[in-house]
């Protein structure tokens, strides 16, 4: 119902219901399910995309589908398929993969109510996180606020701040693309500060003449997009915990040979 503009997650342990919801819900319907959910296109947008992302490859053709359907119950789903179409791995897969969509779309949600200066320290947490500045929190500086020069903050890579990376960060909701002009001012700034690499993060999207315009620099741009910045979130464990582990065992050849 998230997904279908219904209903709205402001902040963990807490929904309300949206005009679109209240819409819904003065129909008198007996039930909301799937049916109900396709009628609204932002759902059918997200389901279409939770189904087009890559499954794993298709592994041992033993089908063990006890341990399959227990192993689906434990991660909290239900996947109803055929299982002549794929084995138990690829059923594994696609419903992992579907947790991790439907968490990567939450995951912007609550990026994108974060104050500015609350996303520019979770950028700078993310890239130390991902090994920039060897980890340590005193590699890193938050430059953003009033007079700060186009750049929200600097990554020291070594003891002495010879190789520095600059920050851009723009907290900007679905819809509203970062455009050329704001990457123009970036690589402006980043001439200022004689810097040599930039990265610049949004919770949206990147204009095709912005990505234009970060190629033509004469210094290294990286540009992270909405889509990105999730999946980094999500790979580096910044945000989210890790719930449950499953083990998926195999017979040991050697051990028979």
């Amino acid at each position: 119902m998230v997904k279908a503009g219904l209903v709205a997650a402001p902040k963990r342990g807490l929904v309300t219901i949206t005009d679109a919801g209240k819409a819904l819900l003065a129909e008198g319907l007996d039930r909301i399910d799937n049916t109900t959910l396709s009628r609204f296109p932002e759902y059918n947008a997200w389901l279409e995309a939770s189904r087009s992302s890559p499954r794993i490859k298709r592994a041992e053709k033993v089908d063990n589908s006890a341990m399959t359907e227990g192993l689906l119950a434990e991660l909290g789903l239900t996947q109803a398929s055929d299982r002549t179409a794929s084995t138990p791995h690829e059923r594994i897969g696609a419903a992992i993969n579907e947790l991790e969509q439907t968490l990567k779309a939450e995951l912007l949600d609550r990026v994108r109510q974060m104050t500015p200066a609350d996303f520019e320290a979770l950028i700078v947490k993310l890239l130390l996180a991902m090994g920039y500045g060897q980890g340590l929190e005193e590699m890193a500086e938050a430059l953003g606020g009033t007079g700060d020069g186009g750049v929200d903050g600097v990554i020291h890579q070594d003891p002495l701040g010879v190789d520095r990376i600059y920050i851009q960060a723009k907290r900007y909701k679905e819809g509203n693309n970062i455009s050329s002009p704001d990457l123009r001012n970036f690589i402006g700034a980043l001439n200022i500060h004689r810097a040599t690499k930039g990265v610049f993060v949004t919770a949206s999207q990147f204009t095709a003449d912005a990505r234009t315009a970060a190629q033509g620099a004469t210094m290294q741009v990286v540009l992270i997009d909405g889509a990105q910045l999730a999946d980094l979130m999500l790979r580096h464990k910044v945000g989210v915990l890790v719930r449950s582990a499953v083990e998926i065992k195999e017979i040991d050849e050697g051990f028979f040979d």
